[in-house]
C-alpha cells in the first residue's frame, strides 16, 4: 500500500525517468549512433542516398558556350566525355571524401620523371619534371637531370601547373601525366619555386598572381621544341597563373590549348567562403599547415640549420606572412585580368553538380579521375581539329559545381566573348 501510495504521489517526471530506465541501454546507443552518422552525413555532404535512388547514373555535365562559334560546336561533337554523365564512385559519395581520399590515398599510378632544372633570370630555380610515352612503357628507374624530349620533336607538349601547396608528386599530377604521356604526349610538370625538393635560390617566391615565371617557361619550352604544339593544365591556384598569364599575354601566346581545373577564380570571395562553416575551415587549416610546411623546408634549405633558435622561428613567420600577403595583393588583379581581358569566342564552361577539389573519382576501384579523361579526350580533339590551325586561338575550359557559381560564370563570359575554352570548378 505504501509503494502504491509512493508510485501515485510521484511526479510525471520520476515517471518519465522510471520509463526511461525500462528501456535497454542498447535502444540508446543505437540511436546515438543513428544521430551521429546522420550528422556526418550532412556534415560532409555526402549524397549517397540520392545516388542511390537514381541508381548511380550519375549527373549530366552542363556546358555553356557561344552557339555562334562552330570551332564550340564542332569540337564538344566530338567530346563525348563532356555530353555525357559524371558518375560519382559510390563509396565516395562527397565532395570532402573525394577531396580527402585524394590528399590522403590518391591511388596514383607509379610514376618516375626526368627532371630537368630551368634557371630564371633573377637566379630562381624551378624544376621541370618530364613524362614520355617511352617512360611509360619502358619505365624509369631513377630520376635524372636530363633534356626529356627530342629536339625538333612535334610531339605534343602539354605544361601542367600545379596547386597552392602540390608538386609533380602529387596523387592528381600523376594522374595527369601517366594518363597523357601513356596516349603518346611529353608531359613537363612545373612545379613551383621552393617546390619538388628543390632549394630556393632566389629571394622570389611564387602567388597566385606572379604570371612570369610561366611566362618565361613556356617561351623556354617553345624554343627548345618550335615544332611541338603546346598546351597548358592549370590545377587549383595553378589555374589562377594559367588564367591570368592568358589574359595578359592574349593571341601572343605559343599555347594551342589550355584548361583551367579548379580555379578559386575570386581569391577574395574563396577567403570568405572557406571561413564560413566548420568543414570548410578545416581546409584553411590545412592549408595554412602546407604553407608553413613549405616555408620550413625552404628556410631549411637556405640556411642549412634546424629551426631552433627564435630568429630562426621568427624569420619563417615572416616568411609566410609575407607569402600571404603577396597572395593578398593580386587578389583582385586576377579576376579583373581574366575577365576583362581574354576577350575571345571560343570559351566553353563545363559544369556538374558533385566532385572535390581536384577530386572526381569515378568507377568501383576509385582508380581513375573524371576530369583528367576530359581533359585528354578534349586537348586530343582540338590537336587534331582543322578548325584550330585556321582560327589559331587558345581554348581553357571551365568546370563549375554551384548553381549561383554557374550564374555567375555565364555572367563573366558574357564578359570575355570566348577564345578561350576553359574548365571551372568552385569548391568548398
Amino acid at each position: 500500500m505504501d509503494s502504491g501510495m509512493l508510485a501515485a504521489n510521484a511526479s510525471p517526471y520520476d515517471r518519465l525517468v522510471q520509463a526511461l530506465a525500462l528501456i535497454p541501454i542498447s535502444y540508446y546507443l543505437f540511436a546515438a549512433l543513428f544521430i551521429f552518422l546522420a550528422f556526418l552525413y550532412t556534415f560532409l555532404e555526402i549524397h549517397f542516398l540520392h545516388d542511390l535512388l537514381t541508381l548511380f547514373r550519375g549527373y549530366p555535365v552542363t556546358l555553356t558556350y557561344n552557339s555562334s562559334s562552330h570551332l564550340c560546336q564542332s569540337l564538344l561533337s566530338n567530346c563525348n566525355i563532356l555530353r555525357g554523365r559524371y558518375s560519382v564512385t559510390p563509396w565516395l559519395s562527397g565532395p570532402h571524401l573525394q577531396t580527402v581520399f585524394l590528399s590522403v590515398f590518391g591511388r596514383a599510378p607509379p610514376v618516375t620523371y626526368r627532371r630537368h632544372l630551368f634557371l630564371t633570370s633573377d637566379g630562381g630555380t624551378i624544376a621541370l619534371d618530364w613524362l614520355t610515352y617511352s617512360d611509360v612503357t619502358e619505365g624509369r628507374s631513377r630520376v635524372i637531370d636530363d633534356s626529356a624530349a627530342i629536339k625538333r620533336d612535334k610531339t605534343p607538349i602539354m605544361i601542367v601547373i600545379p596547386g597552392l601547396t602540390s608538386d609533380s608528386s602529387s596523387a592528381y599530377a600523376k594522374h595527369l601525366a601517366f594518363n597523357m604521356a601513356r596516349n603518346g604526349w611529353n608531359v613537363v610538370v612545373s612545379n613551383h619555386r621552393g617546390l619538388g625538393g628543390v632549394s630556393l635560390t632566389s629571394d622570389c617566391f611564387y602567388n597566385a598572381g606572379y604570371t612570369e615565371d610561366l611566362r618565361k617557361l613556356i617561351d623556354h619550352i617553345h624554343c627548345e621544341y618550335p615544332e611541338a604544339p603546346l598546351f597548358a593544365v592549370g590545377a587549383s591556384i595553378g589555374a589562377n597563373i594559367l588564367v591570368k598569364y592568358l589574359g595578359e599575354d592574349g593571341t601572343n601566346t605559343p599555347l594551342v590549348g589550355a584548361a583551367a581545373i579548379c580555379s578559386p577564380w575570386d581569391l577574395l570571395i574563396c577567403d570568405r567562403f572557406i571561413n564560413r562553416k566548420p568543414v570548410q575551415k578545416m581546409y584553411d587549416r590545412a592549408l595554412t599547415v602546407g604553407l608553413k610546411g613549405i616555408s620550413l623546408s625552404c628556410l631549411v634549405l637556405q640556411t642549412g640549420k634546424a629551426l631552433q633558435s627564435p630568429d630562426l622561428l621568427e624569420t619563417l613567420t615572416s616568411m609566410l606572412l609575407v607569402f600571404l600577403e603577396s597572395l593578398r595583393l593580386w587578389i583582385h588583379f586576377i579576376g579583373v585580368q581574366a575577365v576583362l581581358i581574354m576577350v575571345n569566342e571560343n570559351i566553353i564552361l563545363a559544369t556538374t553538380p558533385r566532385g572535390g577539389h581536384l577530386a572526381f573519382y569515378e568507377g568501383i576501384t576509385a582508380s581513375s579521375l573524371w576530369w583528367v579523361r576530359a581533359v585528354d579526350e578534349f586537348f586530343g580533339v582540338l590537336r587534331t581539329s582543322p578548325l584550330i590551325k585556321e582560327r589559331q586561338k587558345n581554348f581553357l575550359l571551365f568546370y563549375c559545381r554551384s548553381k549561383a557559381a554557374v550564374w555567375q560564370s555565364h555572367c563573366n563570359l558574357q564578359l570575355m566573348k570566348g577564345h578561350i575554352w576553359m574548365l571551372w570548378k568552385i569548391d568548398w
